[in-house]
């Protein structure tokens, strides 16, 4: 009877479990990168464990949150991702939806049993007309929706933030997109600096941070765990984890779609490196891991999903998104427990 090997290095997981499931301490970007550069053997064993740190520090609730676009396409910045850039040949034209029908997406999304709807803009920052357009939409949802407003409006002015925490605006979403060393490769019309100078004086206004970015954009897993430990650093409320879905025009649009053991490796080590942050499941998520995928992700540190169409892209019907939580006994979190 042959012994198995004794293993000379401290194993990852083994580590992980000490210190992020028993002690609640996230992992730093080498831990990050190691869990990264696991092999295909040994995922689900990450993703078991994944599941038990959320479970341990954020709970079995999962929040549910709709998204709609109240001015789309025609954009001046040249995100290499996103086809609503007025600079590249994609098929997005520019366009404004009015207040009823910012009301009526509202209603509907409160329907699926959502606590939060985000607004959402395709802009480098908002001018006054976009503004007051918000305003006016954040008020009349207000009154007839019992529904959280969260916003997504590009780089801010401390004035444009405090207006929007003055309009009772609860979460602010303004993406890094990926690490500070790749974000050259992905935006050149703007700084990650100036991205992480709005979180900020969003969160010393008192509004909650929303933050996370795109993977599978042509970074290596250095650039990855680099990412993860960014956002550890900005200690958002909130992580939406997007994966690349290659929009034709934009200077992405041949990129590979992300395998799928990739993205649940990623989904793991983002758990794994904040281990009380709302990780949330967003855009690609249908391409890159389909309904199994899906699944996984969901036992393997995610507890947040966005549920519809994204922005430009079809998501997957809110139904199937509520009925897979209810398959796997996650109730939704309530609107009550989150004012």
């Amino acid at each position: 009877m042959t012994q198995a090997p004794v293993r000379t290095d401290t194993d990852i997981l083994a580590t992980a479990r000490e210190q992020v499931l028993d002690r609640g301490v996230g992992l730093d970007e080498q831990q990050t990168l190691e869990v990264l550069r696991l092999g295909d053997e040994r995922l689900e064993e990450l993703l078991e464990l994944a599941h038990e740190v959320r479970m341990r520090w954020c709970g079995p609730e999962v929040e549910v949150e709709g998204i709609i676009s109240l001015k789309t396409g025609g954009c001046p910045e040249d995100c290499h991702f996103c086809s609503q850039s007025g600079l590249f040949q994609s098929p997005v034209r520019a366009a404004w939806l009015d207040i009823p029908s910012l009301v009526e997406a509202a209603k509907q999304t409160a329907k699926t049993g959502a606590t939060e709807f985000c607004i959402v803009a395709a802009v480098r920052g908002p001018d006054e007309r976009l503004m007051a357009q918000v305003a006016a939409g954040v008020e009349a949802i207000r009154n007839e929706v019992d529904i959280q407003v969260a916003c997504s409006l590009g780089m801010l002015t401390q004035e444009q933030v405090d207006q929007l925490a003055a309009m009772g605006v609860h979460r602010y979403n303004h993406n890094l997109e990926t690490s500070r060393s790749h974000f050259p490769n992905v935006v050149t019309t703007h700084s990650w600096e100036e991205r992480w100078d709005t979180l900020r004086m969003v969160r010393e206004a008192g509004m909650e941070v929303c933050c996370g970015g795109i993977l599978g954009m042509g970074e290596t897993l250095e650039q990855r765990a680099e990412f993860a430990a960014n956002l550890a650093e900005l200690e958002p409320d909130e992580v939406p984890l997007n994966f690349l879905n290659p929009r034709p025009g934009t200077p992405f649009g041949d990129l590979e779609v992300l395998p799928a053991a990739d993205a649940l490796r990623a989904v793991a080590a983002f758990r794994l490196a904040l281990p009380r942050t709302m990780l949330r499941f967003a855009g690609g998520r249908e391409i890159t891991l389909g309904d199994l995928g899906a699944k996984k992700g969901i036992l393997g540190g995610i507890n947040a999903v966005i549920v519809g169409n994204y922005l430009t892209t079809l998501g997957r019907p809110a139904e199937a998104d509520l009925d897979l939580l209810g398959e796997l006994k996650m109730p939704i979190k309530a609107l009550n427990e989150t004012i």
